[in-house]
């Protein structure tokens, strides 16, 4: 998979701590379309960008998942 976005200290603010806790739900669960779904994108590609995976393992984990 791709880097993780990790919010250091100095950078805490409402988008840095949104896109750490997507980052830990996906890391926990692999499911990327519940991501998807909380943080209320309606393109599955945008979740991918959002977190910074590799396309190919987001789309291939995404389509085997149901929600």
């Amino acid at each position: 998979m791709g880097q993780w976005h990790w919010a250091s200290k100095e950078d805490y603010g409402t988008h840095s701590l949104r896109r750490t806790k997507a980052a830990l739900i996906y890391k926990q669960t692999g499911n990327l379309r519940a991501v998807q779904i909380l943080l209320g994108h309606s393109k599955i590609e945008t979740t991918v960008r959002y977190l910074g995976v590799e396309v190919e393992d987001a789309l291939t984990l995404a389509e085997a998942t149901e929600v």
